[in-house]
């Protein structure tokens, strides 16, 4: 079956490209689009979709608060790559907090769009250290500052994996990881795994966010 795609922007022009790309792909199709935040929450009610390109700066409701909305459907819900013009931008943080599976520059090579589509509906998340990373290490200085209240699942974590989990927060690949810590990448992925479970959280961008709100990794570092 091909991956689903809905497209979420207020450019026509936007979608039009996007569309093209995805659609000469055998393996997914577009199967809708919206202007804006509210409208697509409302035909994603009514058309199947595995992932959303959803752009952050929308008219009506934003990509934030629709990100959200989406991913309070529940486990059925389609996962949602954020799209945005800038990559220090203060709305695709909060979007990747609400829910997001990844973030997205609007310039990025065709083959990183399609390649990200079939990595969020394979369950992955896109993290990207020339992007993602960025926009966290520029907000990580006005985040809470945790240092005198870490959170208590924190201790829960073995050394390996509080290692792991700071190199999963600088943007790094399992593959990479691996190299750097001299472990096998099925090793890091088992550990990523286990440090998922431990935090209960999602995925490897709520890991990064976690990383980030709890001081174990500061802008700089």
């Amino acid at each position: 079956m091909k991956i689903r795609v809905f497209l979420v922007d207020d450019q026509v022009l936007v979608r039009t490209g996007f569309t093209m790309v995805v659609d000469s792909q055998p393996d997914m199709e577009v199967v809708g689009q919206a202007g804006n935040g509210a409208e697509a929450l409302e035909r994603l009610g009514a058309v199947g979709s595995d992932v959303v390109l959803m752009d952050v700066r929308m008219p009506r409701m934003d990509g934030v608060e629709a990100t959200r909305r989406l991913r309070a459907r529940g486990r059925d819900a389609p996962r949602v790559i954020v799209l945005t013009t800038f990559d220090l931008d203060e709305y695709a943080f909060t979007a990747l907090k609400a829910g997001a599976a990844g973030f997205l520059l609007k310039d990025a090579p065709p083959d990183d769009l399609l390649s990200a589509i079939r990595a969020v509906h394979s369950g992955d998340s896109v993290v990207a250290p020339s992007t993602t990373r960025r926009l966290l290490e520029r907000f990580a200085p006005h985040l809470p500052d945790q240092e005198e209240r870490p959170d208590e699942r924190v201790t829960g974590l073995t050394d390996r994996e509080r290692e792991v989990l700071l190199e999963v927060a600088r943007g790094l690949s399992n593959a990479e990881i691996g190299a750097r810590l001299y472990l096998a990448e099925a090793t890091v992925k088992t550990h990523v795994g286990r440090i998922l479970a431990k935090l209960g959280l999602r995925d490897r961008v709520q890991l990064v966010v976690f990383a980030y709100e709890n001081g174990l990794v500061r802008a700089g570092r």
